[in-house]
Protein backbone atom coordinates (compact mmCIF):
# COMPACT_ATOMS: atom_id res chain seq x y z
CA UNK A 1 0.00 0.00 0.00
CA UNK A 2 2.88 2.38 0.74
CA UNK A 3 4.01 2.12 -2.86
CA UNK A 4 0.50 2.94 -4.03
CA UNK A 5 0.39 6.03 -1.80
CA UNK A 6 3.66 7.22 -3.33
CA UNK A 7 2.24 6.56 -6.80
CA UNK A 8 -1.00 8.37 -6.00
CA UNK A 9 0.82 11.34 -4.47
CA UNK A 10 3.06 11.50 -7.54
CA UNK A 11 -0.04 11.57 -9.72
CA UNK A 12 -1.38 14.45 -7.61
CA UNK A 13 1.82 16.41 -8.20
CA UNK A 14 1.30 15.80 -11.90
CA UNK A 15 -2.25 17.12 -11.55
CA UNK A 16 -3.79 13.85 -12.72
CA UNK A 17 -5.52 10.91 -11.05
CA UNK A 18 -7.81 8.16 -12.30
CA UNK A 19 -11.05 8.67 -10.38
CA UNK A 20 -14.48 7.04 -10.36
CA UNK A 21 -17.47 9.04 -9.15
CA UNK A 22 -20.62 7.14 -8.16
CA UNK A 23 -23.86 9.11 -7.89
CA UNK A 24 -24.75 12.17 -9.95
CA UNK A 25 -27.49 13.83 -7.94
CA UNK A 26 -27.71 17.54 -7.22
CA UNK A 27 -24.45 17.29 -5.24
CA UNK A 28 -22.50 14.62 -7.08
CA UNK A 29 -23.07 15.98 -10.59
CA UNK A 30 -21.20 19.28 -10.01
CA UNK A 31 -18.61 17.67 -7.71
CA UNK A 32 -17.62 15.19 -10.40
CA UNK A 33 -17.51 18.08 -12.87
CA UNK A 34 -15.01 19.96 -10.70
CA UNK A 35 -12.75 16.89 -10.66
CA UNK A 36 -12.81 16.58 -14.45
CA UNK A 37 -12.14 20.31 -14.88
CA UNK A 38 -9.18 20.00 -12.51
CA UNK A 39 -7.52 17.58 -14.93
CA UNK A 40 -8.39 14.25 -13.37
CA UNK A 41 -9.46 11.29 -15.50
CA UNK A 42 -13.04 10.79 -14.26
CA UNK A 43 -15.37 7.87 -14.95
CA UNK A 44 -18.91 8.29 -13.65
CA UNK A 45 -21.69 5.91 -12.69
CA UNK A 46 -25.31 6.76 -11.98
CA UNK A 47 -28.28 4.47 -11.45
CA UNK A 48 -30.23 6.52 -14.01
CA UNK A 49 -27.93 6.16 -17.01
CA UNK A 50 -29.38 9.16 -18.86
CA UNK A 51 -27.96 11.47 -16.21
CA UNK A 52 -24.51 9.92 -16.59
CA UNK A 53 -24.80 10.31 -20.36
CA UNK A 54 -25.64 13.99 -19.88
CA UNK A 55 -22.65 14.44 -17.55
CA UNK A 56 -20.25 12.90 -20.07
CA UNK A 57 -21.70 15.06 -22.85
CA UNK A 58 -21.14 18.16 -20.72
CA UNK A 59 -17.81 17.39 -19.07
CA UNK A 60 -16.09 14.66 -21.06
CA UNK A 61 -14.69 11.74 -19.10
CA UNK A 62 -16.18 8.27 -19.35
CA UNK A 63 -19.26 6.30 -18.35
CA UNK A 64 -19.17 3.11 -16.29
CA UNK A 65 -22.20 0.86 -16.78
CA UNK A 66 -21.83 -0.52 -13.24
CA UNK A 67 -20.04 0.71 -10.11
CA UNK A 68 -17.45 -2.03 -10.64
CA UNK A 69 -16.85 -0.96 -14.23
CA UNK A 70 -16.39 2.66 -13.14
CA UNK A 71 -14.03 1.70 -10.31
CA UNK A 72 -11.87 -0.64 -12.37
CA UNK A 73 -8.29 0.65 -12.26
CA UNK A 74 -9.19 3.80 -10.31
CA UNK A 75 -6.79 5.30 -7.79
CA UNK A 76 -9.74 6.77 -5.93
CA UNK A 77 -13.49 6.13 -5.93
CA UNK A 78 -15.87 8.80 -4.66
CA UNK A 79 -19.52 8.14 -3.82
CA UNK A 80 -22.39 10.53 -3.17
CA UNK A 81 -25.63 8.56 -3.09
CA UNK A 82 -28.82 8.57 -1.01
CA UNK A 83 -28.74 6.34 2.06
CA UNK A 84 -27.29 3.22 3.68
CA UNK A 85 -28.91 0.84 1.20
CA UNK A 86 -27.84 2.91 -1.81
CA UNK A 87 -24.26 2.97 -0.53
CA UNK A 88 -24.20 -0.79 0.03
CA UNK A 89 -25.56 -1.25 -3.50
CA UNK A 90 -22.74 0.70 -5.15
CA UNK A 91 -20.07 -0.86 -2.92
CA UNK A 92 -20.85 -4.56 -2.58
CA UNK A 93 -21.82 -7.50 -4.75
CA UNK A 94 -20.45 -8.62 -8.09
CA UNK A 95 -21.22 -5.25 -9.72
CA UNK A 96 -20.18 -3.17 -6.71
CA UNK A 97 -17.12 -0.96 -6.70
CA UNK A 98 -15.37 -3.00 -4.00
CA UNK A 99 -15.13 -5.98 -6.37
CA UNK A 100 -12.97 -3.97 -8.77
CA UNK A 101 -10.85 -1.79 -6.49
CA UNK A 102 -7.12 -2.33 -6.72
CA UNK A 103 -4.76 -2.80 -3.81
CA UNK A 104 -4.15 0.45 -1.93
CA UNK A 105 -6.86 2.42 -3.70
CA UNK A 106 -9.08 4.76 -1.66
CA UNK A 107 -12.87 4.82 -1.44
CA UNK A 108 -14.23 8.19 -0.29
CA UNK A 109 -17.86 8.22 0.82
CA UNK A 110 -19.56 11.64 0.69
CA UNK A 111 -22.99 10.20 1.53
CA UNK A 112 -24.59 10.93 4.89
CA UNK A 113 -25.11 7.45 6.30
CA UNK A 114 -25.16 5.65 9.64
CA UNK A 115 -22.03 4.95 11.62
CA UNK A 116 -23.04 1.27 11.40
CA UNK A 117 -22.72 1.03 7.62
CA UNK A 118 -19.52 3.09 7.74
CA UNK A 119 -17.95 0.59 10.16
CA UNK A 120 -19.16 -2.30 8.01
CA UNK A 121 -17.68 -0.90 4.78
CA UNK A 122 -14.45 0.27 6.41
CA UNK A 123 -13.86 -3.31 7.62
CA UNK A 124 -14.73 -4.74 4.20
CA UNK A 125 -12.30 -2.34 2.53
CA UNK A 126 -9.51 -3.35 4.91
CA UNK A 127 -10.19 -7.00 4.14
CA UNK A 128 -10.05 -6.18 0.44
CA UNK A 129 -6.67 -4.45 0.66
CA UNK A 130 -7.85 -0.90 0.02
CA UNK A 131 -8.92 2.11 2.10
CA UNK A 132 -12.19 3.74 3.13
CA UNK A 133 -12.67 7.37 4.21
CA UNK A 134 -16.05 8.59 5.45
CA UNK A 135 -16.37 12.18 4.22
CA UNK A 136 -19.92 13.55 4.48
CA UNK A 137 -20.44 17.06 3.14
CA UNK A 138 -22.30 20.23 4.05
CA UNK A 139 -23.03 23.30 1.98
CA UNK A 140 -25.97 22.27 -0.16
CA UNK A 141 -26.33 22.37 -3.91
CA UNK A 142 -24.85 25.86 -4.12
CA UNK A 143 -21.79 24.71 -2.18
CA UNK A 144 -21.29 21.80 -4.57
CA UNK A 145 -21.72 23.97 -7.66
CA UNK A 146 -19.37 26.68 -6.36
CA UNK A 147 -16.77 24.31 -4.88
CA UNK A 148 -17.49 25.64 -1.38
CA UNK A 149 -18.34 22.49 0.54
CA UNK A 150 -17.37 21.72 4.12
CA UNK A 151 -16.11 18.13 4.32
CA UNK A 152 -15.83 16.27 7.62
CA UNK A 153 -13.75 13.11 7.50
CA UNK A 154 -12.94 9.95 9.41
CA UNK A 155 -10.48 7.22 8.54
CA UNK A 156 -6.81 6.31 8.50
CA UNK A 157 -4.46 9.29 8.41
CA UNK A 158 -2.45 8.11 5.40
CA UNK A 159 -5.56 7.51 3.29
CA UNK A 160 -6.97 10.90 4.28
CA UNK A 161 -3.69 12.65 3.42
CA UNK A 162 -3.84 11.23 -0.10
CA UNK A 163 -7.54 11.98 -0.57
CA UNK A 164 -7.55 15.50 0.85
CA UNK A 165 -6.01 17.28 -2.19
CA UNK A 166 -8.63 15.65 -4.41
CA UNK A 167 -11.50 16.66 -2.12
CA UNK A 168 -10.14 20.18 -1.94
CA UNK A 169 -11.14 20.49 -5.61
CA UNK A 170 -14.70 21.18 -4.41
CA UNK A 171 -14.17 22.17 -0.77
CA UNK A 172 -13.68 25.38 1.15
CA UNK A 173 -12.73 23.32 4.21
CA UNK A 174 -11.75 19.67 4.50
CA UNK A 175 -10.72 18.22 7.85
CA UNK A 176 -10.09 14.82 9.42
CA UNK A 177 -11.87 14.54 12.78
CA UNK A 178 -10.57 11.12 13.80
CA UNK A 179 -10.72 7.44 13.00
CA UNK A 180 -13.33 5.75 10.83
CA UNK A 181 -16.83 7.01 11.62
CA UNK A 182 -15.73 10.39 12.98
CA UNK A 183 -16.83 12.13 9.79
CA UNK A 184 -20.33 10.72 10.02
CA UNK A 185 -20.59 11.59 13.72
CA UNK A 186 -19.57 15.17 12.90
CA UNK A 187 -22.18 15.34 10.14
CA UNK A 188 -24.79 14.37 12.73
CA UNK A 189 -23.66 17.37 14.80
CA UNK A 190 -24.07 19.49 11.68
CA UNK A 191 -27.65 18.33 11.07
CA UNK A 192 -28.60 18.74 14.73
CA UNK A 193 -27.37 22.33 14.67
CA UNK A 194 -29.06 23.19 11.36
CA UNK A 195 -32.58 22.01 12.21
CA UNK A 196 -32.54 23.90 15.50
CA UNK A 197 -31.44 27.07 13.68
CA UNK A 198 -34.14 26.67 11.04
CA UNK A 199 -36.88 26.21 13.62
CA UNK A 200 -35.63 29.30 15.48
CA UNK A 201 -35.55 31.33 12.27
CA UNK A 202 -39.03 30.13 11.32
CA UNK A 203 -40.40 31.12 14.71
CA UNK A 204 -38.71 34.55 14.51
CA UNK A 205 -40.27 35.24 11.10
CA UNK A 206 -43.62 33.92 12.28
CA UNK A 207 -43.47 36.15 15.37
CA UNK A 208 -42.50 39.16 13.25
CA UNK A 209 -45.51 38.56 11.00
CA UNK A 210 -47.90 38.30 13.95
CA UNK A 211 -46.40 41.48 15.44
CA UNK A 212 -47.03 43.39 12.20
CA UNK A 213 -43.35 43.80 11.40
CA UNK A 214 -41.60 43.70 8.02
CA UNK A 215 -39.79 40.35 8.09
CA UNK A 216 -37.17 41.49 5.58
CA UNK A 217 -36.36 44.57 7.66
CA UNK A 218 -36.22 42.51 10.84
CA UNK A 219 -33.71 40.09 9.32
CA UNK A 220 -31.61 42.94 7.93
CA UNK A 221 -31.10 44.17 11.48
CA UNK A 222 -30.84 40.98 13.52
CA UNK A 223 -28.63 39.17 11.01
CA UNK A 224 -25.86 41.64 11.78
CA UNK A 225 -25.90 40.72 15.47
CA UNK A 226 -25.64 37.60 17.58
CA UNK A 227 -28.68 35.99 15.87
CA UNK A 228 -27.05 35.92 12.45
CA UNK A 229 -26.46 32.59 10.68
CA UNK A 230 -25.97 31.14 7.21
CA UNK A 231 -29.56 29.94 7.25
CA UNK A 232 -30.83 33.42 8.09
CA UNK A 233 -28.82 35.11 5.36
CA UNK A 234 -29.48 32.52 2.65
CA UNK A 235 -33.01 31.31 3.37
CA UNK A 236 -35.10 34.16 4.79
CA UNK A 237 -35.97 35.68 1.39
CA UNK A 238 -37.28 32.42 -0.05
CA UNK A 239 -39.12 31.64 3.18
CA UNK A 240 -40.90 35.00 3.10
CA UNK A 241 -41.68 34.44 -0.60
CA UNK A 242 -43.13 30.97 0.12
CA UNK A 243 -40.57 29.33 -2.19
CA UNK A 244 -39.26 25.91 -1.22
CA UNK A 245 -38.38 24.22 -4.52
CA UNK A 246 -34.63 24.27 -3.86
CA UNK A 247 -32.01 23.15 -1.37
CA UNK A 248 -32.02 20.10 0.90
CA UNK A 249 -35.27 18.14 0.90
CA UNK A 250 -37.35 17.38 3.98
CA UNK A 251 -37.37 13.66 3.12
CA UNK A 252 -33.58 13.65 3.25
CA UNK A 253 -33.27 15.58 6.49
CA UNK A 254 -35.69 13.17 8.16
CA UNK A 255 -33.43 10.32 7.03
CA UNK A 256 -30.48 12.13 8.62
CA UNK A 257 -32.36 12.93 11.82
CA UNK A 258 -33.33 9.29 12.17
CA UNK A 259 -29.62 8.49 12.16
CA UNK A 260 -28.96 11.23 14.74
CA UNK A 261 -31.73 10.10 17.08
CA UNK A 262 -30.87 6.41 16.77
CA UNK A 263 -27.22 7.13 17.54
CA UNK A 264 -28.21 9.29 20.50
CA UNK A 265 -30.14 6.33 21.89
CA UNK A 266 -26.91 4.32 21.72
CA UNK A 267 -24.49 6.90 23.14
CA UNK A 268 -26.80 8.50 25.70
CA UNK A 269 -26.94 11.97 24.16
CA UNK A 270 -30.04 14.06 24.89
CA UNK A 271 -31.58 15.64 21.77
CA UNK A 272 -34.97 17.05 22.80
CA UNK A 273 -35.04 19.91 20.27
CA UNK A 274 -33.91 17.65 17.44
CA UNK A 275 -36.61 15.09 18.28
CA UNK A 276 -39.26 17.82 18.33
CA UNK A 277 -38.18 19.36 15.01
CA UNK A 278 -38.12 15.91 13.45
CA UNK A 279 -41.84 15.66 14.27
CA UNK A 280 -42.40 19.10 12.75
CA UNK A 281 -40.80 17.83 9.54
CA UNK A 282 -43.19 14.87 9.71
CA UNK A 283 -45.99 17.45 9.64
CA UNK A 284 -44.42 19.04 6.55
CA UNK A 285 -44.38 15.66 4.83
CA UNK A 286 -48.09 15.28 5.61
CA UNK A 287 -48.61 18.69 3.96
CA UNK A 288 -47.10 17.23 0.78
CA UNK A 289 -43.73 18.85 1.35
CA UNK A 290 -41.39 15.88 1.35
CA UNK A 291 -39.36 17.41 -1.48
CA UNK A 292 -39.54 20.98 -0.16
CA UNK A 293 -36.44 22.66 1.23
CA UNK A 294 -35.83 22.21 4.97
CA UNK A 295 -36.66 25.88 5.55
CA UNK A 296 -40.32 24.90 4.98
CA UNK A 297 -40.66 24.72 8.77
CA UNK A 298 -41.88 28.32 8.34
CA UNK A 299 -44.68 27.17 6.05
CA UNK A 300 -45.74 24.68 8.72
CA UNK A 301 -46.01 27.49 11.28
CA UNK A 302 -48.04 29.57 8.86
CA UNK A 303 -50.50 26.71 8.47
CA UNK A 304 -50.64 25.38 12.02
CA UNK A 305 -49.65 28.46 14.06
Amino acid sequence: MALHYLFAQSNMRDGHMKIAFLGLGVMGYPMAGHLQKAGHDVTVYNRTTSKADAWVAEHGGALGKTPAAAADGADMVMACVGNDDDLRMVCTGADGAFAAMKDGAIFVDHTTVSAKVTAELYAAAKDGGFNFVDAPISGGQAGAENAQLSIMCGGDQAAYDTAEPVMNTYAKLCRRLGESGAGQMTKMCNQIAIVGLLQGLSEALHFADKAGLDGEAVVEVISQGAAGSWQMVNRHKTMLADEYDHGFAVDWVRKDLDICLSTAEENGASLPVTALVDQFYKDVQKMGGGRWDTSSLFKRLQQFG
